[in-house]
């Protein structure tokens, strides 16, 4: 093949020959550059060589965007590297690849807690539970929204401070410094928050798009547990044995059934208060005398139907498929009994009770009847705190039944009600 040096002029001219693809015209001062011209005129620098026995041919460039002489540096770098046995285009992949991860780690490291917390709730949406999915969106909320309970508008959650940090940015003195603003005014939700947080980090860390970007032990540094907020109990929010007369007087009293028998139900079961607003007439088993209560931890739980609350069932309207219905709620159900139960507090003269106070009252009057707590705990859908009651007792509900109607009976004895049983129907008298 016949060699020219290539100028400028030269390469202009460079043509393919009539019938023919392609032609290759070959600089004669550096060895290996080529011009290619195609039929249709494109032209570009070509470098040829061998390599382990074998042809080696590297597209340089177009002419048009390649001087000649940055062409013949490229090609003598080319040529050095063939001497020495590399394979250029292996090199190029290897770089190519190399610049794809430091792209690809500088995107990841961009990543905040924002972007990734839809993704973890997605890909956990189906495992967990509604009330558990929803602690996650309400804690993440950015806040604005009119409340469903009460008035006013909704805050940010606790989450929403920390939403914009990095996940390479999560450390331990960040999550710390987190704490210590939310806890000042929340304590409870920021450390419910806390655990939430916690378990993304975990998940984090066993998705490959994330993985180490957060140390997976993190939120065990001293600096951390030193800023969690510690659990605070409510004095006083539980009802005293002699208070049951008062209570459940004013409870009876209360004008709406439907608020009058939740908040009996509450009392007498120990159901977080949305677990028994979701209650269902399909939940409801008055031949077996059972509940089934859409557990916020485990999905649902069941527990005994003692004799009086489901008198207080049997008498309420069904509307719909809710137990405790609302005419006016949007959705059908109860949604704010707090109001009727404050009035009735306050026209029995007792202090301040919450709603979830109830519940405590439960677990508290237990204690009365020397019920085990393995038992009041698993009717109240209590984790299990003892490793033979996590793995080895789960008690049936026949026996459940027999401790729950001993409760009931002796909170209706304490509170003055006298309630006999017959096998066709429930009889109601109070004892003055």
């Amino acid at each position: 093949m016949k060699k020219v040096n290539f100028t400028a002029e030269r390469v202009a001219g460079f043509k393919c020959d009539t019938g023919k693809q392609q032609l290759i015209f070959w600089d004669g001062k550096t060895p290996g550059l080529g011009v290619r011209v195609t039929r249709t005129g494109i032209k570009s620098y070509i470098f040829e060589s061998r390599l382990h026995g074998k042809t080696l041919r590297i597209t340089v460039g177009d002419v048009r965007s390649w001087p000649i002489g940055k062409a013949q540096s490229e090609a003598a770098r080319l040529k050095v590297l063939i001497d020495q046995g590399i394979d250029p285009r292996q090199q190029k992949a290897q770089q190519r690849a190399q610049a794809e991860a430091a792209q690809l780690e500088a995107e990841r490291e961009t990543v905040t807690v924002g972007d990734a917390w839809p993704l973890y709730l997605e890909a956990h949406r189906e495992t967990w539970s509604a009330l558990h999915y929803r602690d996650h969106l309400v804690l993440s909320s950015p806040g604005g929204e009119e409340k469903k309970r009460g008035k006013g508008k909704r805050v940010p959650g606790p989450l929403v401070s920390i939403s914009e940090t990095r996940l390479c940015d999560l450390t331990s003195n960040e999550i710390a410094a987190w704490l210590e603003r939310e806890s000042a005014n929340r304590p409870t939700t920021t450390a419910l928050s806390f655990r939430l947080l916690r378990a993304f980090i975990r998940w984090a860390n066993d998705v490959p798009a994330y993985r180490g970007l957060v140390p997976a032990d993190v939120h065990k540094a001293r600096v951390v547990r030193q800023a969690l907020p510690r659990p605070q109990t409510k004095e006083g929010d539980c009802l005293q044995r002699e208070q049951l007369p008062l209570w459940f007087d004013a409870a009876r009293k209360i004008r709406n059934p439907v608020i009058s028998a939740y908040l009996q139900a509450l009392l007498l079961t120990g159901a977080r208060r949305g677990e028994m607003a979701a209650l269902r007439w399909s939940d409801v088993d008055f031949q077996w005398r059972s509940l089934t209560i859409r557990d916020k931890v485990d999905g649902t739980r069941v527990i005994p139907l003692p004799p009086y609350l489901a008198s207080l069932l049997a008498m309420l309207p069904r509307r719909n498929e809710w137990v405790f219905s609302s005419p006016t709620a949007i959705d059908g159900k109860l949604s704010e009994p707090r109001a009727a139960h404050t009035s009735a507090l306050v026209a029995a003269g007792l202090p301040h009770v919450s709603l979830h106070g109830l519940r405590r009252s439960f677990g508290t009057l237990c204690e009365w009847v020397e019920m085990p707590a393995g038992i009041s705990a698993q009717i109240m859908g209590h984790k299990p705190s003892a490793l033979a009651e996590k793995h080895y007792r789960r008690r049936p509900l026949d026996l459940l039944r027999m401790w729950h109607d001993k409760i009931e009976g002796w909170i209706l004895d304490q509170a003055s009600i006298s309630f006999e049983t017959k096998q066709s129907n429930y009889a109601l008298r109070a004892v003055k």
